[in-house]
């Protein structure tokens, strides 16, 4: 057996960058680069295995770890799971600054390989710095922390441990039905001590990432109650995105008369202009969507987890009538709501199952066109929202009263309402520019107004909705796509949660746009309290003399070297839109919104969450009646 002596580390990179896949027909590196931040853990060992031979791998140097680590989920989710970034931290509060990304990959099964250093194998040092301990196991460490969160999770204590260890993790993070973060935890004496490695451990590595094709049971199963429904629905998931079931999708709804609908994960598989697209489903969904849900007696789950807010917390669909059809690469998913179950490729499933159909018409008819009307008419509206100082009817009603509001209007200057400004957004960027967004009111937006013209341009991460992801995402979307432009659409509370790599961004000359919506506070949260009868309640962001705080978010942005703007209004925001295509370097465009002024939910919106049984606030009393009226005709599991 000819061998190479190599340290642990040596061996790690050296391996990855032989690990190829083969979607279609067509093959390609996995690992694209990694991103680093090198503390006392992983700068000696990691850190000189990629200083010698980083190959073809593009190495960046992060600013926070969840920042990067961000970046590269998002990287992977844009280059639809078929490459990915590793991820290397040092140990103790480096990895912790993990764990809340790897809980955004696995809650949106997206590859990524965490690489975080550990304490000492030898035991010789310990407590080494940044190490904890426990009294009943000295064997535990912070990295213990992402074992729940990881799909693939290993600690190498012995260099010769590495090889079945990448070799697992490289299994799992391929397997479409399996994929999410792996997670690979290296002592860090063991990534300098050396082992005589055999060869044919680093020779190319191909994993061939295969449709899983429906077998004839299950395409039978699915014609039969595709031909025996009369109003289908097929509700598109983020693994019709993956499977790339565009074309299949457009063929089965045009042929057949069946409305699309879509999750946040799923939208822009198919774009919003395809005629039989009726938008987002559930919380928030369109008018048109939930409408077709709630009069449904078949839904077409394709590639959908049909999580609560997609299926309004179990209530949009008649379950007394309704019966689900699921395609799934996941045999779990595809169990969901009592479906029948296809466990197979969305594409594959499709193309397999129109030619099945043949003479089958929905019920539908020119009602889609009907419900497409009627919601687009009210996008118009709200795109024409304007604040008047007297008698203003915000969106959100009941919530903040006319003095109120007019207080925001002074405090921030501005009387820009947010859905004015999203809708002018989207009417002046390029078809063919990509946005993300992940937390506060601006993803229910987004799913209802969002027009998604060119496919794979809308990137929502809702899995996890995770605060902080928006701005260090943009620069992984921009990795993955370098020839457009790509846009943070971000509140200020997410942007002061996270947006350390924004400089990582104008370090490395990667073009980003921030979008940042500041209305001062958790917008969407106060909504929610008070939508369920509390007052207005530390979500409003106010100094200890109760005066709205006002932020100059621009000025922060000159200061770290991008090119800023102002807009509170429209033409202001049309002239920073404009200019920021024209610029070379990073932009931020900071717009004052007033609260309230977000979509509300429509038609089957309603949410199911922990209202007091017991209050002395009449209208949480009355929210909880509410709750327990809904829940008879809940789905109970």
């Amino acid at each position: 057996m000819e061998t190479i002596r190599l340290t642990t580390a040596q061996a790690l990179v050296k391996f990855i960058q032989q690990q190829y896949v083969s979607i279609d027909g067509e093959e390609q590196p996995f690992v694209e680069g990694i991103f680093n931040i090198f503390g006392h853990g992983n700068v000696l060992g990691f850190g000189e295995a990629l200083e010698q031979n980083p190959g073809n791998l593009k190495i960046i140097q992060g600013k926070n770890e969840q920042g990067m680590a961000h970046a590269a989920i998002a990287y992977s989710k844009q280059m639809l799971r078929k490459k990915i970034y590793a991820v290397t931290t040092s140990s103790g509060p480096g990895s912790a600054n993990l764990v809340t990304a790897a809980g955004t990959a696995l809650a949106n099964n997206i590859p990524i390989l965490l690489l975080p250093a550990d304490t000492y194998a030898t035991r010789q040092p310990d407590p080494v710095l940044q190490q904890v301990e426990q009294e009943h196991s000295i064997a535990i460490t912070t990295n213990d922390a992402l074992q729940p969160l990881s799909r693939y999770w290993d600690r190498i204590t012995r260099p010769e441990q590495l090889m079945s260890s990448l070799i697992r993790a490289f299994e799992v993070m391929t397997d479409p039905a399996k994929a999410g973060p792996a997670t690979i935890c290296i002592s860090q004496d063991i990534e300098g001590e050396a082992f005589d490695y055999d060869v044919k451990f680093f020779e190319k590595r191909v994993h061939y990432i295969d449709r899983r094709l429906p077998n004839q049971r299950e395409l039978d199963g699915a014609a039969e109650l595709i031909k025996a429904s009369k109003k289908p629905v097929i509700v598109v998931g983020g693994g019709a995105k993956y499977s790339e079931a565009r074309e299949a999708l457009i063929e089965i709804s045009e042929r057949y008369d069946i409305p699309l609908v879509e999750t946040q994960a799923g939208k822009s598989a198919v774009e919003s202009s395809f005629k039989n697209n009726l938008g987002g489903l559930g919380i928030t969904g369109t008018s048109a969507a939930n409408k077709a849900a709630q009069q449904a007696d078949l839904i077409i789950g394709v590639g959908t987890r049909f999580t609560d807010f997609a299926t309004s917390s179990k209530t949009i669909f008649n379950f007394e009538t309704t019966k689900f059809l699921n395609i799934n690469v996941s045999r779990m998913q595809a169990y969901k709501l009592d479906a029948f179950p296809v466990v197979a490729d969305a594409k594959s499933t499709i193309e397999a199952l129109v030619p099945m159909l043949e003479g089958y018409k929905s019920e539908f008819g020119t009602h889609i066109d009907e419900l497409q009307e009627e919601w687009l008419a009210e996008r118009d509206r709200l795109s024409k929202v304007t604040f008047t100082r007297e008698n203003f009817d915000p969106e959100i009603k009941n919530h903040f009263s006319q003095e109120l509001l007019n207080e925001y209007a002074d405090a921030l200057n501005t009387e820009l309402p947010q859905t004015t400004a999203l809708l002018t957004i989207n009417e002046t960027i390029d078809p063919d520019s990509i946005i993300i967004c992940a937390a506060g009111s601006l993803p229910g937006d987004l799913q209802r107004l969002w027009h998604a013209e060119v496919p794979n341009t809308y990137h929502l991460e809702y899995g996890y909705s995770c605060m902080g992801y928006e701005v260090s995402g943009t620069l992984g979307l921009k990795l993955a796509e370098p020839d457009n432009e790509v846009y943070a659409i971000v509140g200020d509370g997410s942007f002061l949660m996270l947006h350390s790599e924004f400089i990582t961004a104008l370090q490395y000359n990667k073009k980003i746009n921030i979008l940042l919506f500041d209305n001062s506070g958790y917008g969407c949260i106060n909504n929610l309290q008070m939508d369920f009868g509390n007052g207005s309640y530390f979500c409003e962001f106010r100094t200890d003399d109760n005066q709205i705080m006002n932020i100059d978010y621009a000025k922060v942005a000159e200061g770290y070297g991008a090119k800023a703007y102002r807009a509170n209004t429209v033409e202001e925001l049309k002239s920073a839109l404009e200019d920021a295509k024209n610029q070379d370097r990073s932009t931020l465009i900071e717009m004052k919104v007033l609260p309230k002024t977000m979509t509300d939910g429509y038609d089957g919106s309603w949410w199911n969450l922990g209202v007091p049984e017991v209050s002395a606030q009449e209208g949480v009393r009355k929210s909880y009646e509410t709750k327990q009226q809904k829940l008879q005709n809940a789905k109970q599991y």
